[in-house]
């Protein structure tokens, strides 16, 4: 059997590079997309930013030139900001949108079609705890990975008649690249008594103290070479802890406890 495809976005660093590696150790053929090139043995890198439509395009056509089909995707791409949402102008919370959301857009559309004709796929898009747990100062990152899952659940039953999976992984905090690459918005902390670094502060130690990106890559690797799986799929035993008493607690009570942890 010929190996399957797989296109990775982000997978340039953090979980996206340790999904590629995966995958590529599970026999794939692994081409990762990302603004810049970071050689890794036996995976192939296609330069192309996702938020542009045209690139993306011909970033799909290339692979379908060279192997003439596309078997796995991953939408991997993404980046966070923090801060007050009073005090985010909106090219901060669009951007965060335009890469999380209709950055994976643009792909999934571009896939898509390929998928159709040949008759299956799988598609693993990242979301997050936050999609489900909305954290306070990481208002505009939790809705992003809130309509990721909005967005997976409603596509999977669109293109479920021709054979493609689609499922979100909820990851929570991961020692990685992420936590440098937040964009943080500090200002109007003194209006808010402190609260806006101090809430950050216990993100970046969660994430500094977290599960290593190789778990991850390997976890997220496991679903996507998977023929289907449940649609919302929780990474790590606490956080799929996290995600049952979010479904059983009420909502008051779970968005207090949270606050307690973030916004005290």
């Amino acid at each position: 059997m010929a190996s399957r495809v797989a296109v990775v976005t982000g997978g340039s660093s953090g979980i996206g590079r340790c999904t590629a590696a995966a995958l590529r150790d599970a026999g794939c053929t692994v081409y990762e997309l990302s603004r810049r090139e970071v050689k890794a043995d036996g995976i192939k890198h296609i330069t192309a930013d996702i938020t542009n439509e045209e690139q993306v395009k011909a970033a799909i056509n290339t692979v379908t030139a060279q192997e003439g089909r596309i078997d796995i995707l991953v939408n991997n791409a993404g980046f966070g900001i923090s801060g007050a949402a009073e005090l985010t102008e909106s090219g901060a919370s669009h951007a965060q949108l335009e890469l999380n959301l209709f950055g994976m857009d643009n792909v999934t559309r571009a896939v898509l079609p390929v998928m159709r004709s040949q008759g299956g796929g799988r598609i693993v898009c990242m979301s997050s705890i936050a999609g489900i747990v909305p954290i306070p100062f990481q208002l505009w990152y939790s809705v992003s990975k809130s309509a990721v899952i909005s967005y997976v659940l409603a596509l999977q039953n669109e293109v479920r008649p021709f054979n493609i999976s689609v499922c979100a992984i909820m990851p929570g905090d991961i020692s990685s690249g992420f936590t440098a690459a937040r964009y943080k918005i500090s200002e109007g902390d003194d209006v808010y008594a402190g609260r806006i670094e101090r809430s950050v502060a216990v993100m970046e130690h969660d994430e500094r103290t977290g599960m290593t990106s190789e778990y991850a890559g390997r976890f997220v690797a496991k679903y996507a070479l998977k023929k289907c799986s449940r649609p919302l799929v929780a990474l790590g035993f606490a956080y799929k802890g996290a995600a049952m008493l979010a479904k059983l607690l009420p909502r008051r009570l779970s968005n207090w406890i949270v606050g307690r942890i973030y916004a005290k």
